[in-house]
């Protein structure tokens, strides 16, 4: 087996992030990104300190989470864990909107926690690419109720998985993943298993791992209203035995992630009762996944002439729309 433990091992298999990857990076929460939020019923949210990292979901009517530039606030109530926000804590999360395939990511740290709110200094803010939500079938599942109870079926019949990781600085971040039930994960003994396929360049939770291996992750099945919670020690691998296991449509991944001394939890989640997913409603209107890249990309502070040519490219009508939709199509797997 070929574990990968190093940034030079790392790239020699996925080559190095372009760098316009990071121009679609905010350090704050702008319009587009707070019209988000005001339709996001869930969030999934990574906590960490010097014990590791930890991840929660928050739940309810749409816009239960808002911001200003500068703060993300959270109602505790919210939280399926909510002793998890504490003052301090570093902060990864992903917003999900019914009928949308991309995701809205914010991380920062938790300022204060006061008046039944947390609050979130913003350090990054960008919307994620529709991969994982379109592999795992995410909004075309009908309510179920019949999860498995088991650790092992449960994480098998999954299709959806909330990655919360932390960088060796303690910077937390929160990536999805997602594929057809039976692709995504697989439990042996005390190890978890998961595949690591195309998503946006960016490769934090990679990185994450090889700096500070400690993951937490809450796996999904569409649909059901219980989460398992995982906890364990991360490595990365290309070994080809592994990596086969989870070919999809004659595509194996590059990589695959083995999740050591592992412990899985099964629990339901009243975030995910209240946020009412399923059957799912229709996106709204007003949200427009492509054009918040673009209007990212434009508000990045890089201004050098790299940065220039990327905004005024994105800047195109449908250009950047028609790059999501040929990328979806040709580089899902």
């Amino acid at each position: 087996m070929s574990d990968i433990d190093s940034i030079a091992g790392l790239e020699a298999i996925l080559g190095k992030a372009p760098p316009a990857v990071g121009l679609k990076v905010i350090d704050h929460v702008d319009a587009t990104a707070q019209r988000w939020l005001a339709a996001s019923p869930l969030m999934f949210a990574g906590f960490g300190d010097a014990d590791g990292i930890a991840i929660t979901l928050g739940g309810g009517d749409a816009g239960f989470a808002a911001a200003d530039p500068a703060t993300l606030s959270i109602p505790i109530a919210a939280l399926d864990d909510p002793a998890l926000a504490v003052a301090g804590a570093s902060f990864g999360s992903l917003f999900l909107v019914p009928g949308i395939g991309e995701t809205l990511r914010v991380n920062g740290r938790v300022a204060a926690v006061d008046d039944g709110d947390a609050r979130v200094a913003v350090e990054e803010c960008y919307v994620h690419c529709a991969k994982a939500l379109i592999r795992s079938g995410f909004w075309s599942a009908a309510p179920n109720d019949d999860a498995p109870g088991s650790p092992d079926a449960f994480a098998g019949a999954s299709c959806f998985m909330a990655l919360a990781t932390m960088d060796a600085a303690g910077n937390a971040d929160l990536s999805p993943k997602g594929d057809p039930a039976g692709a995504m994960t697989h439990v042996a003994g005390d190890q978890l298993w998961f595949a690591d396929r195309p998503g946006n360049r960016r490769t934090d939770s990679f990185r994450n791992l090889i700096g500070q291996p400690r993951i937490a992750a809450a796996l999904l099945i569409p649909g059901a209203s219980s989460v398992a919670i995982v906890r364990g020690t991360a490595m990365l691998t290309d070994d080809e035995t592994a990596r086969a296991t989870f070919a999809v449509q004659g595509k194996v991944p590059l990589l695959a992630t083995r999740v050591d001394d592992v412990d899985i939890a099964i629990r339901p989640s009243a975030a995910l009762a209240r946020a009412k997913l399923w059957p799912a409603a229709a996106a709204p209107a007003d949200i427009k996944p492509a054009k918040m890249f673009a209007e990212h990309v434009r508000l990045n502070k890089d201004k050098g002439i790299g940065a220039r040519i990327a905004s005024a490219f994105v800047s195109v009508p449908g250009v950047m729309q028609s790059s999501l939709d040929k990328d979806y199509k040709t580089n899902l797997y």
